[in-house]
């Protein structure tokens, strides 16, 4: 699990291709430190598993489902991307949970400067709208960011100085395409109505019946 804190960025050294895999080489610092093989890390919002390192980079193995759903197909040697360590248990929570398994992609449709902040614009699939509430939390590159609008063809974030010195966001341009994940517990709310047919109510009674 992941909280959406960045923790550095890194840099893409290579990228080694297969059909529909590849092995990418990310140089990086912070990350590295207690670092083991088979320690998850979230790139881009993606988590990844490290089957290789050393003292300056680490390497990590993406499949074609992850190829599928995300846009770490595109990365090439010199491309930043947001790196994020695992919670440990008695980590702070800084943003809010984030799984790494992300829902999809969306295309940043406009970026406007708002005195100290920047406002994106975002679009995206209806599924991934559908479970983005104005206010709530929503993953972008694996960043924990608040929903400021949302349409039925896009939504929107406010970004704070920090946020785009610190992170990938600093890089983006119209027309880039980014890692979405809706919030966790959005989406199992919204499981839970789909699967009740005898009344589409959201009671006290239901959630506590479900576990909440």
């Amino acid at each position: 699990m992941f909280t959406g804190i960045v923790e550095e960025l890194g840099n893409i050294n290579r990228v080694s291709r297969g059909s529909k895999n590849q092995r990418i080489f990310i140089n990086c610092k912070k990350v590295l430190e207690d670092i083991h093989l088979g320690d998850s890390i979230a790139v881009n919002g993606v988590c990844l598993t490290v089957v290789d390192y050393g003292p300056d980079r680490f390497e990590a193995d993406v499949m074609n489902e992850t190829f599928l759903r995300s846009s770490l197909g595109s990365l090439k040697s010199g491309c930043m991307v947001n790196l994020e360590r695992a919670m440990p248990a008695n980590g702070r929570f800084g943003g809010h949970i984030v799984s790494g398994h992300i829902d999809g992609t969306g295309i940043i449709k406009n970026i406007r400067k708002d005195d100290n902040a920047v406002w994106f614009e975002i679009g995206g699939d209806k599924g991934i709208l559908d479970g983005i509430v104005e206010k709530g939390s929503i993953a972008i590159d694996g960043i924990s960011l608040t929903v400021a609008g949302v349409s039925r063809q896009s939504f929107k974030v406010s970004i704070i100085p920090h946020t785009l010195k610190e992170t990938v966001l600093g890089y983006k341009r119209v027309g880039d395409t980014v890692n979405l994940e809706n919030d966790v517990i959005g989406k199992y709310v919204k499981k839970i109505l789909g699967n009740n047919t005898s009344s589409s109510e959201l009671t006290k009674e239901m959630l506590l019946a479900n576990g909440f």
